[in-house]
Protein backbone atom coordinates (compact mmCIF):
# COMPACT_ATOMS: atom_id res chain seq x y z
CA UNK A 1 0.00 0.00 0.00
CA UNK A 2 1.43 3.67 -0.74
CA UNK A 3 0.48 6.39 1.33
CA UNK A 4 -0.33 9.85 -0.26
CA UNK A 5 -1.01 12.83 1.71
CA UNK A 6 -3.59 15.28 0.27
CA UNK A 7 -4.01 18.94 1.48
CA UNK A 8 -7.23 19.67 2.10
CA UNK A 9 -8.26 23.20 3.80
CA UNK A 10 -5.78 23.25 6.91
CA UNK A 11 -5.84 20.23 7.03
CA UNK A 12 -4.69 16.69 5.18
CA UNK A 13 -6.16 13.49 3.84
CA UNK A 14 -4.04 10.50 3.86
CA UNK A 15 -4.52 7.93 1.35
CA UNK A 16 -3.90 4.25 1.08
CA UNK A 17 -3.95 3.36 -2.30
CA UNK A 18 -3.22 -0.13 -3.76
CA UNK A 19 0.36 -0.74 -5.07
CA UNK A 20 -1.13 -2.32 -8.38
CA UNK A 21 -3.25 0.86 -8.96
CA UNK A 22 -1.44 3.82 -7.38
CA UNK A 23 1.11 3.99 -10.82
CA UNK A 24 2.51 7.58 -10.16
CA UNK A 25 2.67 10.77 -7.48
CA UNK A 26 3.34 13.77 -9.42
CA UNK A 27 5.17 16.38 -6.74
CA UNK A 28 7.07 18.95 -7.64
CA UNK A 29 10.57 19.10 -5.93
CA UNK A 30 10.21 22.56 -4.54
CA UNK A 31 8.34 20.20 -1.58
CA UNK A 32 11.76 18.44 -0.78
CA UNK A 33 13.77 21.88 -1.28
CA UNK A 34 16.05 22.90 1.64
CA UNK A 35 17.54 26.09 0.92
CA UNK A 36 19.41 26.16 4.83
CA UNK A 37 18.56 29.48 5.16
CA UNK A 38 14.98 30.86 6.91
CA UNK A 39 12.44 32.75 4.92
CA UNK A 40 13.31 36.24 6.35
CA UNK A 41 17.00 35.43 5.76
CA UNK A 42 15.75 34.98 1.99
CA UNK A 43 13.77 37.81 1.50
CA UNK A 44 16.61 40.07 2.98
CA UNK A 45 19.27 38.65 0.96
CA UNK A 46 17.05 38.44 -2.29
CA UNK A 47 16.64 42.63 -1.75
CA UNK A 48 20.30 43.30 -0.91
CA UNK A 49 21.20 41.66 -3.98
CA UNK A 50 18.80 42.37 -6.50
CA UNK A 51 18.46 41.70 -9.94
CA UNK A 52 19.26 44.14 -12.67
CA UNK A 53 18.45 47.27 -10.52
CA UNK A 54 19.77 49.34 -7.01
CA UNK A 55 18.56 48.51 -3.74
CA UNK A 56 15.11 49.61 -2.97
CA UNK A 57 16.15 52.44 -0.89
CA UNK A 58 18.36 53.67 -3.45
CA UNK A 59 15.36 53.67 -5.80
CA UNK A 60 13.26 55.17 -3.18
CA UNK A 61 15.97 58.08 -2.46
CA UNK A 62 14.34 61.56 -3.06
CA UNK A 63 10.58 60.03 -3.95
CA UNK A 64 7.75 61.63 -2.36
CA UNK A 65 4.94 59.24 -3.36
CA UNK A 66 5.89 55.25 -2.88
CA UNK A 67 3.24 52.60 -3.49
CA UNK A 68 3.48 49.04 -2.70
CA UNK A 69 1.11 46.67 -4.80
CA UNK A 70 0.55 43.40 -1.98
CA UNK A 71 -1.61 40.49 -2.45
CA UNK A 72 -4.79 39.79 -1.49
CA UNK A 73 -6.44 37.35 0.96
CA UNK A 74 -6.76 34.57 -1.73
CA UNK A 75 -2.76 34.31 -1.58
CA UNK A 76 -0.54 32.60 0.50
CA UNK A 77 2.16 35.84 0.24
CA UNK A 78 4.03 35.90 3.52
CA UNK A 79 3.46 39.64 3.62
CA UNK A 80 4.53 39.74 6.96
CA UNK A 81 7.83 38.76 6.07
CA UNK A 82 8.19 40.99 2.98
CA UNK A 83 6.44 44.11 3.68
CA UNK A 84 8.40 45.30 6.98
CA UNK A 85 11.79 45.25 5.07
CA UNK A 86 10.19 46.85 2.19
CA UNK A 87 8.99 49.73 4.49
CA UNK A 88 12.38 50.04 6.26
CA UNK A 89 14.35 50.07 2.60
CA UNK A 90 12.12 52.99 1.70
CA UNK A 91 12.60 55.20 4.35
CA UNK A 92 15.66 54.41 4.70
CA UNK A 93 16.14 56.49 1.32
CA UNK A 94 13.16 58.67 1.75
CA UNK A 95 12.17 59.14 5.60
CA UNK A 96 9.35 61.83 4.81
CA UNK A 97 8.10 60.07 1.85
CA UNK A 98 4.32 59.37 1.73
CA UNK A 99 3.81 55.23 1.58
CA UNK A 100 0.55 53.62 0.21
CA UNK A 101 0.28 49.80 0.75
CA UNK A 102 -1.99 49.08 -2.17
CA UNK A 103 -4.21 46.26 -1.88
CA UNK A 104 -4.23 44.08 -5.44
CA UNK A 105 -7.59 42.35 -5.36
CA UNK A 106 -8.03 42.19 -9.67
CA UNK A 107 -11.90 41.60 -9.53
CA UNK A 108 -11.87 39.89 -6.26
CA UNK A 109 -14.19 41.03 -3.18
CA UNK A 110 -12.60 43.62 -1.26
CA UNK A 111 -9.69 42.12 2.03
CA UNK A 112 -11.51 42.50 5.22
CA UNK A 113 -9.63 44.26 8.51
CA UNK A 114 -8.94 40.66 9.57
CA UNK A 115 -7.68 39.44 6.55
CA UNK A 116 -5.40 42.38 6.99
CA UNK A 117 -4.38 41.91 10.09
CA UNK A 118 -3.69 38.37 9.84
CA UNK A 119 -1.25 39.48 6.14
CA UNK A 120 0.41 42.09 7.92
CA UNK A 121 0.02 42.37 11.26
CA UNK A 122 -1.67 45.02 14.09
CA UNK A 123 0.85 47.36 13.83
CA UNK A 124 1.18 47.71 9.84
CA UNK A 125 -2.35 47.60 9.55
CA UNK A 126 -2.73 50.44 12.42
CA UNK A 127 0.11 52.81 11.06
CA UNK A 128 0.40 52.31 7.34
CA UNK A 129 -1.60 53.99 5.01
CA UNK A 130 -3.64 50.88 3.22
CA UNK A 131 -6.01 51.23 0.39
CA UNK A 132 -7.78 48.47 -0.69
CA UNK A 133 -8.14 48.22 -4.73
CA UNK A 134 -11.91 48.15 -6.39
CA UNK A 135 -11.80 47.68 -10.12
CA UNK A 136 -15.16 49.24 -10.22
CA UNK A 137 -14.67 52.49 -8.22
CA UNK A 138 -14.55 54.65 -11.67
CA UNK A 139 -13.22 57.74 -9.33
CA UNK A 140 -10.23 55.65 -8.38
CA UNK A 141 -9.11 54.60 -12.37
CA UNK A 142 -7.21 56.25 -14.80
CA UNK A 143 -6.76 54.80 -18.94
CA UNK A 144 -2.62 54.51 -19.83
CA UNK A 145 -3.23 53.40 -22.89
CA UNK A 146 -4.51 50.48 -25.22
CA UNK A 147 -3.09 47.40 -24.20
CA UNK A 148 -0.89 44.97 -27.47
CA UNK A 149 -4.69 42.89 -27.24
CA UNK A 150 -6.71 45.96 -28.32
CA UNK A 151 -8.25 46.58 -24.56
CA UNK A 152 -8.21 50.06 -22.60
CA UNK A 153 -5.65 50.00 -19.53
CA UNK A 154 -7.09 51.22 -16.89
CA UNK A 155 -5.12 51.17 -13.43
CA UNK A 156 -5.74 52.47 -10.21
CA UNK A 157 -4.31 56.26 -10.26
CA UNK A 158 -3.02 55.44 -6.75
CA UNK A 159 -0.51 53.75 -8.75
CA UNK A 160 -0.23 55.86 -11.55
CA UNK A 161 0.45 59.29 -9.40
CA UNK A 162 2.92 57.20 -7.78
CA UNK A 163 6.74 58.42 -8.41
CA UNK A 164 7.75 54.92 -6.87
CA UNK A 165 5.63 52.11 -7.77
CA UNK A 166 6.85 48.81 -6.46
CA UNK A 167 5.27 45.71 -5.45
CA UNK A 168 5.13 42.13 -3.43
CA UNK A 169 4.27 38.22 -4.45
CA UNK A 170 5.19 34.95 -4.92
CA UNK A 171 5.53 32.72 -7.81
CA UNK A 172 3.85 29.51 -9.03
CA UNK A 173 2.83 28.30 -11.95
CA UNK A 174 -0.79 29.51 -13.29
CA UNK A 175 -2.83 27.65 -15.53
CA UNK A 176 -3.21 30.40 -18.04
CA UNK A 177 -0.74 33.14 -17.39
CA UNK A 178 2.02 30.51 -17.13
CA UNK A 179 3.29 32.10 -13.75
CA UNK A 180 1.83 33.98 -11.36
CA UNK A 181 4.05 37.24 -9.65
CA UNK A 182 5.87 40.04 -11.19
CA UNK A 183 3.41 41.80 -13.61
CA UNK A 184 -0.04 40.22 -12.01
CA UNK A 185 0.34 42.46 -8.82
CA UNK A 186 -0.33 45.10 -11.65
CA UNK A 187 -2.94 43.44 -14.22
CA UNK A 188 -4.95 41.78 -13.37
CA UNK A 189 -4.23 42.98 -9.51
CA UNK A 190 -4.92 47.00 -9.79
CA UNK A 191 -7.29 47.33 -13.40
CA UNK A 192 -10.37 48.07 -14.02
CA UNK A 193 -12.84 45.47 -14.78
CA UNK A 194 -13.32 45.94 -18.19
CA UNK A 195 -9.53 45.94 -18.96
CA UNK A 196 -9.33 42.31 -16.57
CA UNK A 197 -12.03 41.12 -18.97
CA UNK A 198 -10.34 42.32 -22.19
CA UNK A 199 -6.89 40.62 -21.02
CA UNK A 200 -9.12 37.50 -20.20
CA UNK A 201 -10.85 37.04 -23.32
CA UNK A 202 -11.96 33.63 -24.69
CA UNK A 203 -9.54 34.06 -27.69
CA UNK A 204 -6.65 34.07 -24.87
CA UNK A 205 -7.85 31.96 -22.62
CA UNK A 206 -8.25 29.54 -25.82
CA UNK A 207 -4.89 30.28 -27.41
CA UNK A 208 -2.42 27.51 -26.83
CA UNK A 209 0.19 29.14 -25.40
CA UNK A 210 -1.87 30.48 -22.54
CA UNK A 211 -1.18 27.37 -20.02
CA UNK A 212 0.75 26.89 -17.13
CA UNK A 213 4.63 27.11 -17.44
CA UNK A 214 4.48 28.99 -20.61
CA UNK A 215 5.50 32.54 -21.19
CA UNK A 216 6.75 32.86 -24.47
CA UNK A 217 4.14 33.73 -26.75
CA UNK A 218 1.57 33.67 -24.43
CA UNK A 219 -0.85 36.19 -25.11
CA UNK A 220 -2.24 37.27 -21.62
CA UNK A 221 1.24 37.70 -20.12
CA UNK A 222 2.33 40.03 -23.16
CA UNK A 223 -0.67 41.96 -21.93
CA UNK A 224 0.26 42.01 -18.66
CA UNK A 225 3.87 42.53 -19.23
CA UNK A 226 2.65 45.54 -21.32
CA UNK A 227 0.67 47.54 -18.39
CA UNK A 228 3.42 46.80 -15.87
CA UNK A 229 6.21 48.58 -17.80
CA UNK A 230 3.63 50.93 -18.74
CA UNK A 231 2.67 52.11 -15.33
CA UNK A 232 6.29 52.39 -14.21
CA UNK A 233 6.36 48.95 -11.68
CA UNK A 234 9.91 49.39 -11.20
CA UNK A 235 11.20 46.66 -8.21
CA UNK A 236 9.60 43.48 -6.85
CA UNK A 237 9.69 41.40 -4.25
CA UNK A 238 8.55 37.69 -4.75
CA UNK A 239 9.07 34.64 -2.75
CA UNK A 240 8.12 30.79 -3.77
CA UNK A 241 6.42 28.51 -1.27
CA UNK A 242 6.82 25.15 -0.73
CA UNK A 243 3.69 22.84 0.42
CA UNK A 244 3.82 23.86 3.97
CA UNK A 245 3.57 27.41 2.71
CA UNK A 246 7.20 28.46 3.74
CA UNK A 247 9.46 30.66 1.57
CA UNK A 248 12.18 28.53 0.49
CA UNK A 249 13.60 30.94 -2.77
CA UNK A 250 13.34 34.86 -2.91
CA UNK A 251 14.02 36.90 -6.13
CA UNK A 252 13.86 41.43 -5.99
CA UNK A 253 14.71 43.42 -8.52
CA UNK A 254 13.73 44.83 -11.93
CA UNK A 255 10.26 43.33 -12.72
CA UNK A 256 10.97 41.04 -15.75
CA UNK A 257 14.86 39.65 -14.52
CA UNK A 258 13.78 39.22 -10.88
CA UNK A 259 10.59 37.71 -12.11
CA UNK A 260 12.84 35.29 -14.71
CA UNK A 261 15.13 34.71 -12.09
CA UNK A 262 11.93 32.73 -10.12
CA UNK A 263 10.31 31.39 -12.82
CA UNK A 264 13.52 29.41 -14.29
CA UNK A 265 13.89 28.16 -10.62
CA UNK A 266 9.87 26.85 -10.48
CA UNK A 267 10.48 25.52 -14.06
CA UNK A 268 13.32 23.10 -12.75
CA UNK A 269 12.10 22.37 -9.73
CA UNK A 270 8.15 22.04 -10.63
CA UNK A 271 8.59 20.26 -13.77
CA UNK A 272 7.03 16.79 -14.05
CA UNK A 273 6.59 14.13 -16.79
CA UNK A 274 3.17 13.09 -17.92
CA UNK A 275 1.88 9.81 -16.67
CA UNK A 276 -1.51 8.82 -18.58
CA UNK A 277 -3.98 7.78 -16.38
CA UNK A 278 -7.68 6.74 -16.23
CA UNK A 279 -8.20 8.42 -12.95
CA UNK A 280 -6.24 11.61 -11.58
CA UNK A 281 -6.96 12.62 -7.46
CA UNK A 282 -5.51 16.51 -7.85
CA UNK A 283 -5.98 19.43 -5.18
CA UNK A 284 -5.44 22.80 -4.89
CA UNK A 285 -2.59 23.15 -2.14
CA UNK A 286 -5.32 23.54 1.08
CA UNK A 287 -5.66 27.04 2.60
CA UNK A 288 -5.95 29.43 0.75
CA UNK A 289 -6.10 28.33 -2.21
CA UNK A 290 -9.14 25.97 -1.78
CA UNK A 291 -11.60 28.42 -0.18
CA UNK A 292 -13.45 28.30 -2.86
CA UNK A 293 -14.71 26.45 -6.29
CA UNK A 294 -13.20 29.45 -8.48
CA UNK A 295 -10.10 29.05 -7.40
CA UNK A 296 -9.96 25.44 -7.70
CA UNK A 297 -10.32 24.94 -11.18
CA UNK A 298 -6.24 25.92 -11.51
CA UNK A 299 -6.16 22.25 -9.41
CA UNK A 300 -8.61 20.62 -11.59
CA UNK A 301 -6.15 21.59 -15.15
CA UNK A 302 -3.16 19.55 -13.37
CA UNK A 303 -5.66 16.78 -13.21
CA UNK A 304 -6.47 17.60 -17.24
CA UNK A 305 -3.01 17.62 -18.26
CA UNK A 306 -2.81 13.65 -17.19
CA UNK A 307 -6.02 12.36 -17.40
CA UNK A 308 -7.07 10.33 -20.17
CA UNK A 309 -9.64 11.84 -22.69
CA UNK A 310 -12.73 10.34 -20.53
CA UNK A 311 -11.13 9.39 -17.72
CA UNK A 312 -11.72 10.78 -14.15
CA UNK A 313 -10.47 13.96 -12.02
CA UNK A 314 -10.88 13.60 -8.55
CA UNK A 315 -10.53 17.17 -7.22
CA UNK A 316 -10.10 17.73 -3.40
CA UNK A 317 -11.26 21.36 -2.23
CA UNK A 318 -12.65 22.57 0.93
CA UNK A 319 -14.71 25.24 -0.53
CA UNK A 320 -15.48 26.29 3.03
CA UNK A 321 -15.69 30.54 1.31
CA UNK A 322 -18.51 28.96 -1.42
CA UNK A 323 -18.60 29.21 -5.08
CA UNK A 324 -16.47 32.46 -4.95
CA UNK A 325 -18.72 34.10 -7.79
CA UNK A 326 -21.92 34.51 -8.47
CA UNK A 327 -20.93 35.18 -12.46
CA UNK A 328 -19.15 31.93 -12.75
CA UNK A 329 -21.97 30.08 -11.29
CA UNK A 330 -24.69 31.17 -13.11
CA UNK A 331 -23.12 30.82 -16.35
CA UNK A 332 -22.62 27.08 -15.24
CA UNK A 333 -26.11 26.59 -13.95
CA UNK A 334 -28.24 27.88 -16.29
CA UNK A 335 -26.97 26.13 -19.09
CA UNK A 336 -27.27 22.13 -19.21
CA UNK A 337 -25.40 21.77 -22.79
CA UNK A 338 -21.93 22.34 -21.87
CA UNK A 339 -20.87 22.66 -25.26
CA UNK A 340 -23.28 25.05 -25.82
CA UNK A 341 -21.90 27.26 -23.30
CA UNK A 342 -18.14 26.84 -24.59
CA UNK A 343 -19.54 27.60 -28.06
CA UNK A 344 -20.95 30.90 -26.75
CA UNK A 345 -17.70 32.00 -25.70
CA UNK A 346 -15.49 31.51 -28.17
CA UNK A 347 -18.21 33.50 -30.23
CA UNK A 348 -17.28 36.40 -28.16
CA UNK A 349 -15.29 39.17 -29.05
CA UNK A 350 -12.81 40.67 -26.55
CA UNK A 351 -15.11 43.68 -25.88
CA UNK A 352 -17.91 40.99 -24.81
CA UNK A 353 -15.89 39.32 -22.07
CA UNK A 354 -18.22 38.85 -19.25
CA UNK A 355 -17.18 38.83 -15.50
CA UNK A 356 -15.57 35.22 -14.60
CA UNK A 357 -15.55 33.71 -18.26
CA UNK A 358 -12.38 32.84 -18.42
CA UNK A 359 -12.75 30.89 -15.38
CA UNK A 360 -15.98 28.97 -16.48
CA UNK A 361 -14.29 28.35 -20.07
CA UNK A 362 -11.32 26.69 -18.18
CA UNK A 363 -13.75 24.73 -16.44
CA UNK A 364 -15.39 23.63 -19.07
CA UNK A 365 -12.63 22.65 -20.94
CA UNK A 366 -11.90 20.53 -18.23
CA UNK A 367 -15.32 19.05 -18.49
CA UNK A 368 -15.24 18.58 -22.06
CA UNK A 369 -12.29 16.20 -21.35
CA UNK A 370 -12.66 14.09 -18.55
CA UNK A 371 -15.82 14.04 -15.41
CA UNK A 372 -14.85 15.65 -12.92
CA UNK A 373 -15.24 14.57 -9.00
CA UNK A 374 -15.35 17.35 -6.53
CA UNK A 375 -14.70 16.17 -2.76
CA UNK A 376 -15.57 19.31 -1.07
CA UNK A 377 -17.50 20.64 2.01
CA UNK A 378 -20.50 22.11 -0.17
CA UNK A 379 -23.81 21.01 -0.65
CA UNK A 380 -24.21 18.18 -3.50
CA UNK A 381 -26.70 20.05 -5.47
CA UNK A 382 -24.72 23.07 -6.16
CA UNK A 383 -21.80 20.85 -7.36
CA UNK A 384 -24.26 19.21 -9.34
CA UNK A 385 -25.82 22.45 -10.73
CA UNK A 386 -21.96 23.01 -12.10
CA UNK A 387 -22.01 19.96 -13.81
CA UNK A 388 -19.48 18.00 -11.85
CA UNK A 389 -20.36 15.13 -9.10
CA UNK A 390 -20.78 16.02 -5.48
CA UNK A 391 -18.46 13.28 -3.49
CA UNK A 392 -17.24 13.58 0.28
CA UNK A 393 -14.51 11.33 0.48
CA UNK A 394 -11.99 9.95 -1.49
CA UNK A 395 -12.97 6.31 -0.88
CA UNK A 396 -16.59 7.57 -2.24
CA UNK A 397 -15.24 9.28 -5.06
CA UNK A 398 -13.13 6.11 -6.18
CA UNK A 399 -15.71 3.92 -5.91
CA UNK A 400 -18.03 6.46 -8.48
CA UNK A 401 -15.23 6.89 -10.48
CA UNK A 402 -14.67 3.17 -11.07
CA UNK A 403 -18.41 2.65 -12.00
CA UNK A 404 -18.33 5.49 -14.46
CA UNK A 405 -15.05 4.47 -15.91
CA UNK A 406 -16.37 0.80 -16.05
CA UNK A 407 -12.85 -0.41 -14.44
CA UNK A 408 -12.23 -2.80 -11.43
CA UNK A 409 -8.31 -1.68 -11.13
CA UNK A 410 -7.94 1.73 -13.13
CA UNK A 411 -3.99 3.51 -13.76
CA UNK A 412 -4.24 6.44 -11.08
CA UNK A 413 -1.84 8.79 -10.86
CA UNK A 414 -2.05 11.60 -7.55
CA UNK A 415 -1.55 15.27 -7.97
CA UNK A 416 -1.29 16.70 -4.11
CA UNK A 417 -0.73 19.82 -4.94
CA UNK A 418 -2.01 21.00 -8.87
CA UNK A 419 -0.98 24.12 -8.30
CA UNK A 420 2.62 23.56 -7.73
CA UNK A 421 3.28 21.29 -10.57
CA UNK A 422 4.29 21.83 -14.61
CA UNK A 423 2.75 18.17 -16.15
CA UNK A 424 5.31 17.67 -19.45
Amino acid sequence: MKKVLFPYGKETIEYSFKDEELIAVLESSINHYNPYKTGKELVLEAMETPEGTSRLKELAYGKKNVVILASDHTRPVPSKLIIPNMLKEIREGSPDAKITILIATGCHRGTTRDELISKFGEDIVKNENIYIHDCDEKDMLVSIGTLPSGGDCVINKIAYEADLLVSEGFIEPHFFAGFSGGRKSLLPGVCARRTVLANHSSEFIAHPNSRTGILEGNPMHNDMLWAAKKAKLTYIVNVILNDKKKVIYAVAGDLEKAHKKGTDFLFRECQVDKKEADIVITTNGGYPLDQNVYQAVKGMTAGESTVKKGGVIIMLAKSNDGIGGDHFYRQLASEPDINKTMQDFLNRDKSETVPDQWQTQVLLRVLMHATVIYISDMDDQTIQNMHMIPSHSIDEALKLAKQILKLDSPKIVAIPDGVSVIVK
